[in-house]
């Protein structure tokens, strides 16, 4: 076999050592990383957002008040009062994420794992109809979990340590 002549030997090698003067250099460059996103995409994240952050925000006032509602549901599987602050913790997080930039990815998996948790109850120990709304907390619970599920497919590239595209 011949060796190349445009390789250098492994004897040669050396390690890259940059001077104190190239590293400050580098630190000056700051690279913002591109919008990969299309004008349709980012109106589609922002509506989503915005509809899964507001139910979500709105069902807090009822679970941090202590609502006939909120404690009869979460009564009803056993957990009352403390899953249900929990859970009120877990969807406000949801909704500040998904208003932040740069943590839709976070505020997608976290709208989507609690709006599956409310779904599952609502079809297992709950039921659709709740003190007589007519399936309205089902139905605002099943918008949510579409759009969460929504802004994490489309976000999907900037989870951190799962896409080499993402920027952390």
């Amino acid at each position: 076999m011949r060796a190349s002549r445009h390789l250098v030997k492994l004897e040669h090698f050396k390690a890259y050592n940059p001077t104190a003067a190239q590293l400050l250099d580098l630190a000056k460059h700051e690279v913002e990383p591109a919008e990969t996103l299309s004008r349709t995409q980012l109106v589609v994240t922002w509506i989503c957002c915005i509809l899964a952050a507001g139910i979500m925000i709105e069902t807090l006032f009822f679970k941090f008040t202590g609502a006939q509602e909120s404690i009869y549901i979460f009564k009803r599987m056993g957990t009352e009062p403390w899953w249900r602050w929990g859970q009120g913790i877990w969807e406000l997080l949801a909704s500040i994420c998904l208003l932040t930039r740069r943590l839709k990815w976070a505020g997608g998996i976290l709208g989507t794992g609690a709006m599956l948790a409310a779904l599952l109850s609502h079809m297992t120990w709950l039921g659709y109809s709740i003190l007589g709304d007519h399936g309205l907390l089902f139905s605002m619970a099943i918008v949510s979990f579409l759009c969460c599920c929504t802004v994490l497919f489309i976000h999907r590239h900037e989870i951190p340590f799962v896409s080499p595209l993402s920027y952390w």
